[in-house]
């Protein structure tokens, strides 16, 4: 395990400084001053000017990386163009309320895509099977934003069960929190469960028919031993290494997400940066942002070799 680890810091490292380099340079290149933002629509010329220079947007491109990645090194995530505050309070404020959302939407994730996957691939009913099947179907189908408005009319308008916009931190208190995480979670976590439980389907179908399994039948080995030990287990692969990548996509979804149910995370943070050209705001939520995918993949791949003895990791 500790050699597989070593010998994936090059990769590591070089997926990070080509990230960062993308995210530097990627806002820059979006229409927009950010020293004409911070100076106001009506300042003139020479203030706007005054004001590059005072935070240091005139420097050269390289120098200007440098100073971040210094930065980055020793815990500085520099300061945010717009709201003349560091980087790092501001992704404080709001990091609480969008892990609560990926957590909760990464536990449904997990919950709906494996249970689901199960469900259709060792039913014996035809008709249970159509019914799971074209549920996953429906939800393969449905991008997150239309589960999300779906669920809205569905459970804040018609029945009024459960709140629509707005948060209360779990932390604060977890009642009321969970309340307000409930549907956001689901609507991000739906649409990306119905791949998961795919593959789960299509994999366990097809280690039905391996040799492996007419022996255990053959020996008298239980049916739900030979279920859990030997057809779940070996199809669990595919779902793992899915999950692992829908790690990266929850993120990126919680960016619509949290529009539409009014949550002010970091993917509120991410819109506002990039509408105002704040670059330090944007270069560090896409750095954190495959920063956390990376470190979701090595999992993925711990967790299949832990699965799978055929997985050597060393």
């Amino acid at each position: 395990m500790t050699r597989f680890l070593i010998r994936r810091i090059p990769s590591v490292a070089l997926v990070l400084v080509a990230t960062s380099v993308i995210a530097f340079l990627l806002p820059r290149l979006v229409p927009g001053d950010p020293a004409a933002v911070v100076a106001g629509p009506d300042a003139s010329a020479e203030t706007i000017a005054a004001i590059r220079t005072e935070l240091g947007l005139d420097r050269p491109l390289v120098s200007q990386y440098f100073d971040w990645i210094g930065g980055l090194f020793t815990g500085d995530l520099g300061q945010s163009l717009r709201f003349n505050r560091p980087v790092s309070e501001l992704i404080g404020d709001r990091l609480v309320s969008t892990l609560e959302l990926a957590l909760l939407s990464g536990v449904l994730l997990i919950v709906f895509g494996i249970g689901l996957g199960i469900l259709a691939g060792s039913t014996r009913s035809r008709w249970a099977r159509v019914l799971v099947e074209g549920t996953n179907t429906g939800l393969l189908a449905a991008p997150p934003f239309l589960v999300g408005l779906l669920l809205i009319l569905l459970f804040g308008v018609a029945f009024r069960v459960l709140p629509t916009s707005g948060e209360v931190a779990v932390l604060d208190d977890p009642g009321i929190g969970i309340q307000y995480l409930i549907l956001p979670a689901l609507a991000l976590a739906l649409p990306m469960s119905a791949g998961v439980a795919r593959l789960v389907q299509t994999r366990m179908l097809a280690v039905r028919q391996e040799d492996f399994i007419d022996l255990a039948v053959s020996k008298g080995v239980p049916p739900r031993r030979i279920d859990v030990r030997h057809v779940l287990r070996n199809s669990l692969g595919p779902a793992v290494v899915a999950i692992g990548i829908r790690f990266g996509d929850l993120l990126a979804g919680a960016v619509v997400i949290e529009a539409i149910f009014a949550r002010n995370g970091l993917g509120q943070l991410a819109v506002s940066g990039a509408q105002s050209a704040d670059y330090t705001v944007v270069q560090v939520l896409i750095v954190g942002a495959v920063f956390i995918a990376v470190i979701g993949q090595l999992l993925t791949e711990v967790v299949l070799a832990a699965l799978d003895p055929r997985v050597r990791l060393g």
